[in-house]
Order: C-alpha cells, then structure tokens, then sequence
C-alpha cells in the first residue's frame, strides 16, 4: 500500500496456523479510515490492522470487531455485507468469481508453506555425512 513502516504502531500481537506450523508476529498496527459508499449514502469508520509479513491471498481481512464497528451483517451465502448508512441500508455485494480465485490462491500458498515445512523436518531428518 505505500505505508511507511515508521506509521506502524507497537503490537504483541501474533498469529498461529496462519502460516502452518509456525507462529506469525504483527510486525505494528496501523489505523486507517475505512468507507463503504454507494452514492450518495455512505458509511466510514476508523478501524485498526495488525500488519504482517506473510504472504495471503488477501490483502486485507474484515472481521467480527470490523462488523460490529460498522454494525454490520454480512450474509456468505449470498456474498452480501449490509449496514445501516446516514440516508439506509448500504448493500456491498461480493464478487463470488473473485472469492473462488482468493479461495484457491490462499489453498495454494498453504501447499506451498507446508512444503516448505516438511522439507526443513526432512532436512533436520537427515545426516548430511550420508549424502550424496
């Protein structure tokens, strides 16, 4: 996003299974201004991301603290979010192609970091004075 790390604030918080098998540190949290809009009706809050260095199929992930801030009910069937705004409700609707492509981009980097993974307990596993 072009953030410079010196906007990141202090954060203990970590991560575990987001990368399998190992523990994943916030590197700082950042607060940034969030809007859902449709035209003329319109809803921004202020929300905090921790700021992590893994990669993900996604850039970035709104949960349960973001739905209550913005008092907000998502529907995952439908792929809908819906919120009250100053002039009604504000529908967003999900892109369901776009979701699959997350969906199995985020499969195939988790293969990827358990490859990894197995390969270092293969290399632990293993004398290297036996090798070829």
């Amino acid at each position: 996003m072009g953030i410079p790390m010196t906007r990141l604030s202090k954060s203990n918080m970590q991560f575990h299974e987001a990368i399998p098998r190992k523990k994943a540190k916030s590197l700082g949290q950042i607060a940034l201004d969030i809007v859902f809009s449709e035209e003329k009706n319109f809803r921004k809050e202020q929300l905090t991301f921790e700021v992590v260095d893994f990669r993900s199929a996604c850039r970035a992930i709104l949960g349960r603290p973001a739905y209550a801030r913005f008092r907000a009910r998502p529907c995952y069937v439908y792929l809908k979010l819906k919120m009250p705004g100053l002039k009604g409700v504000i529908t967003i609707t999900g892109n369901r192609k776009l979701a699959e492509e997350c969906l199995q981009k985020g499969s195939q980097i988790a293969n990827e970091q358990m490859a990894m993974a197995e390969l270092d307990e293969y290399k632990k596993a293993v004398d290297s004075s036996e090798m070829l």
